[in-house]
């Protein structure tokens, strides 16, 4: 049985999310896949899509992009791809063979990744490739800076319920990115490479203001471990202050080749 996703893509916050997941993440993703070179007639498969970003991105560059996901009620269907709904656990990969896929903070909330990269290698055609983008946020000391100590601490154990707690009982691993590479070596991809960005995030910022989404999110789950509504709302206030600064997450992108 599929374990609850902690971010439901029909939850109100769901748009906001995807919307700032798009800003902190789309540079990166695009400097990665933008150094394969020349996309014009590839076939290329976005698995989780959200909200469509990366889709767009491949399809403005002349891919011919499919963009499934779960839930692709914040896909939007006339930016030059095709959307469909798609369950990457138990259905199989659709229309193969694929010249490129890319599947981003997707895997890491899945079980049996080693599975899903064994179809998802089947999927490609010879010498397709496989890029793997997930946040490896199972570490402590997140707080760069705050307003206070109190603060501080706060952000703190929020952190530490989400990743250690919510997370993990939602089916979710938020260690998995640092596996990753060596799990696409065991499926038997090729040129394997992994290149990994991290950063600040300041109040106000993308990264920052997810922790008030999470909030609106997982709030039950956090209320369930012990904080009380007037921390929920100093952590949404925190999201926006300048004076609060944290670690963003690790992006991890592991990239490899089907043999």
């Amino acid at each position: 049985m599929r374990a609850a996703y902690s971010f439901d893509n029909d939850d109100p916050a769901a748009e906001l999310r995807h919307d700032l997941l798009a800003e902190i993440l789309d540079p990166f993703t695009f400097d990665r896949l933008g150094a394969l070179g020349d996309l014009t007639g590839l076939r290329c498969l976005e698995a989780g899509a959200g909200g469509g970003s990366v889709a767009r991105w491949l399809a403005e560059r002349g891919g011919r992009v499919l963009a499934t996901d779960l839930n692709p009620r914040h896909v939007p269907d006339n930016q030059g791809y095709a959307v469909r709904r798609h369950d990457l656990t138990s259905e199989p990969v659709p229309e193969p063979p694929w010249d490129l896929i890319h599947a981003r903070l997707v895997l890491a909330h899945l079980h049996d990744q080693n599975r899903i990269l064994v179809r998802l290698a089947d999927a490609l055609a010879p010498g397709g490739i496989l890029v793997v983008e997930d946040w490896l946020s199972a570490y402590p000391d997140v707080v760069l800076a705050a307003p206070d100590a109190a603060a501080a601490e706060l952000v703190e154990r929020y952190h530490r319920i989400l990743v250690n707690q919510l997370l993990p009982a939602n089916g979710a691993d938020p260690a998995w990115a640092g596996r990753a590479h060596a799990a696409m070596l065991a499926a038997g991809f090729g040129e394997v490479t992994t290149e990994i960005r991290a950063g600040s995030w300041a109040g106000g910022t993308a990264g920052a203001r997810l922790i008030a989404v999470n909030v609106a999110q997982v709030g039950d789950g956090l209320r369930a471990a012990g904080m009380t509504e007037a921390e929920l709302e100093r952590l949404c206030r925190l999201a926006d202050d300048p004076t609060l600064v944290v670690r963003s997450h690790f992006t991890y992108s592991t990239m490899g080749r089907r043999r």
